[in-house]
C-alpha cells in the first residue's frame, strides 16, 4: 500500500470560522485513512477555538516539522510561540498577521515537496496585506510564489466547474481588461486542468457572454462579437471543445450548464453567485495553472458567526478530498504518460 498523501492545512484568519472548519473536518477519524493532515498553527490558538464551540474529545499531535506527521493523527505544527489575543468575529490586524505566518510556512514547505498539496482556509483580504503579501488574494500569491506565468480560478461541485477570466478588479474595469488573447489562453487552461485533473478525456466548454443577452448581436455593446466569439473560434481551431458565448442569465436558469464539463465566465460573480447558489455550501475553489495542488472551500472568514459552533464544514472538507484526488490523479496521469495507449483507455473509462 503506498503512503497516504501529506495534505497541509493553513489557518486563515484567527478571529474567523477557519479553525473551527478545520477541527470539524478532522474530528471524524475516518478520513485519516485517506490522508494525512498537517494543519499550520498554533496548539494554543486551536484549543481556544475548540473550546469555543464546545468540543471536547479532539486534540492536535504537535510536531515540529511535516516529517515528523503521525499518519493516524491530525498533527499541528506550531508557527509561532507567542501568546495571540483572539477576539473572535473581529477584523484586525492579529487576524491578518497570524493567517499570513501560517500561509507562509505551509507554501514553503509546498514548494519544498514535503508536503503533496494545500488546503487554505479562508483570509481576511485587507487585514492580511503586510510585508511579504501585498496580493488581491491567495490565487495572486501563489501564482508569484510559483512563479506560474498565468492561473485560473476554478470553481468545483461535483459535475460543476466554473472558471473566471477576470479575478478579483473592480467592475469598472473588467470590460477593458478582456481580450481575445485572455478568453484564448483560459480557456486553454480550462481544458488542459479538465483533462489533467478531472481525466475527462474531451472537454466541452462553455464560454459566457460579457453583456446582457451576450450582446444582443451587437446592439447591447460590442465586446461579444468583436471579442469573445473571434476567441471562441481561435480556441476551437487549436484543439478546444468550446461553444458560445452564451447569455448568464439564460444559461443557468434554464440549466443548460448541466450539458457542459466546464464553464469559462467573464467575471467574478457572473460565475461565483450561480456556482454558490447551485453548490449549495458543499463547492471549493480549485486554483489551475499551477506546478502545485491548492484548495480551499468556496466562503470566507464568516466572522458573524465565528465561535458560535454553527459553521459548516461541508465545503472544506470537499476542498481537502478535492485536493487528494487532484494529486492522485496528476501522479497516475505522470505514470502513464509512458504509456499513451493505456492513458488513453483509462481517460476514457473515466470520461
Amino acid at each position: 500500500m503506498s503512503e497516504k498523501l501529506k495534505i497541509g492545512i493553513s489557518i486563515g484568519d484567527v478571529n474567523g470560522i477557519g479553525l473551527e472548519v478545520i477541527i470539524k473536518s478532522l474530528m471524524d477519524n475516518r478520513v485519516l485513512e485517506y490522508f494525512t493532515p498537517i494543519v499550520y498553527g498554533n496548539t494554543k490558538v486551536a484549543s481556544f477555538h475548540r473550546k469555543a464551540i464546545g468540543i471536547q474529545d479532539f486534540s492536535f499531535n504537535v510536531i515540529n516539522s511535516a516529517e515528523q506527521a503521525n499518519p493516524k493523527r491530525a498533527n499541528m505544527i506550531n508557527c509561532w510561540q507567542e501568546d495571540v489575543k483572539i477576539t473572535l468575529g473581529e477584523q484586525n490586524e492579529i487576524g491578518g498577521k497570524y493567517a499570513f505566518l501560517s500561509l507562509e510556512k505551509a507554501v514553503d514547505d509546498l514548494r519544498a515537496g514535503i508536503i503533496d498539496a494545500l488546503v487554505t482556509a479562508p483570509i481576511n483580504k485587507h487585514n492580511i496585506q503586510q510585508e511579504g503579501f501585498n496580493f488581491p488574494g491567495h490565487t495572486e500569491f501563489l501564482q508569484a510564489k510559483t512563479e506560474a506565468k498565468d492561473v485560473l480560478m476554478f470553481m468545483v461541485a461535483d459535475e460543476l466547474r466554473i472558471g473566471v477570466v477576470t479575478g478579483h478588479i473592480p467592475v469598472k474595469d473588467i470590460a477593458g481588461s478582456i481580450s481575445k488573447e485572455a478568453i484564448v489562453q483560459k480557456l486553454k487552461m480550462m481544458n488542459d486542468s479538465l483533462r489533467k485533473d478531472f481525466w475527462i478525456q474531451k472537454p466541452k466548454i462553455a464560454v459566457l457572454g460579457l453583456n446582457p443577452h451576450a450582446g444582443d448581436n451587437g446592439l447591447i455593446g460590442t465586446e461579444d462579437e468583436e471579442i469573445i466569439k473571434p476567441a471562441i473560434q481561435q480556441a476551437a481551431e487549436e484543439g478546444v471543445f468550446c461553444f458560445g458565448p452564451y447569455p448568464a442569465d439564460g444559461f443557468f436558469a434554464g440549466d443548460t450548464y448541466t450539458k457542459f464539463d466546464g464553464v469559462l465566465a467573464m467575471y467574478h460573480d457572473q460565475g461565483l453567485i450561480p456556482f454558490k447558489h447551485i453548490a449549495s455550501r458543499k463547492g471549493i475553489n480549485f486554483t489551475a495553472g499551477l506546478p502545485i495542488v491548492r484548495t480551499s472551500p468556496d466562503h470566507g472568514t464568516g466572522y458573524d458567526i465565528a465561535g458560535k459552533n454553527v459553521a459548516s464544514h461541508d465545503s472544506f472538507l470537499e476542498a481537502i478530498f478535492a485536493a487528494v484526488h487532484i494529486v492522485e490523479r496528476r501522479r497516475e496521469q505522470a505514470v502513464l504518460a509512458a504509456n499513451p495507449l493505456a492513458f488513453r483507455r483509462l481517460s476514457k473509462d473515466r470520461d
